[in-house]
């Protein structure tokens, strides 16, 4: 098996998180929308806890049975954000970017479609993971200009995000410090 992350720890924590009142307030919000397609714009600055308030989710939407799909906007972020999911997650977690060799995007494609792994992570091309039952999409740092394409096929990932939980009927979540004008007025 293919895998450029095989070195990170894999052990599952699977310790409750504890969430401030504010973050419980966002995640039953959400949670309530757990069967509906609608959007949340979660806003708040750098390391007010989004990302715990995240994992919350996922956690709900895991132990329902179904997919997560949990975008950041650039490979450099990768290594941190997946030892954090892989210390929650285990081997759950696939991995999903540009920056994969062909056999190890094959791999993953095949994991995920397969149903063998239910918490996606990567960039702007995991929109497209094909997950079977997904749960939720979540967007990290929405604002950032990576997750529009610029070659062709042109698209933005918050874009095909939005139809993708449209059709699906799941929520999508969209995070970041400074939201884009798109996302705060939508």
């Amino acid at each position: 098996e293919r895998n450029p992350y095989k070195d990170l720890k894999r052990s599952v924590d699977s310790t409750p998180i504890a969430l401030t009142d504010g973050q419980k307030n966002v995640c039953e919000a959400v949670c309530r929308d757990l069967k509906s397609f609608t959007v949340h714009l979660i806003h708040g600055v750098t390391g007010s806890g989004k990302t715990l308030l995240y994992m919350a989710l996922i956690d709900k939407v895991v132990s329902a049975g179904k997919s997560a799909i949990f975008m950041i906007p650039e490979i450099s972020l990768t290594p941190q954000t997946l030892a954090r999911f892989y210390s929650r997650y285990g081997e759950l977690v696939s991995v999903v970017h540009s920056g994969l060799a062909p056999g190890e995007r094959a791999d993953e494609w095949k994991k995920i479609k397969n149903s063998e792994k239910s918490v996606v992570v990567g960039t702007r091309s995991a929109v497209f993971a094909p997950v079977n039952n997904p749960g939720i999409i979540i967007i990290d740092e929405e604002h950032e200009p990576s997750y529009k394409s610029e070659s062709s096929p042109r698209y933005h990932a918050r874009d095909v995000s939005k139809f993708i939980c449209r059709r699906a009927g799941i929520p999508l979540v969209l995070g970041s410090a400074t939201p884009s004008v798109e996302s705060r007025f939508a």
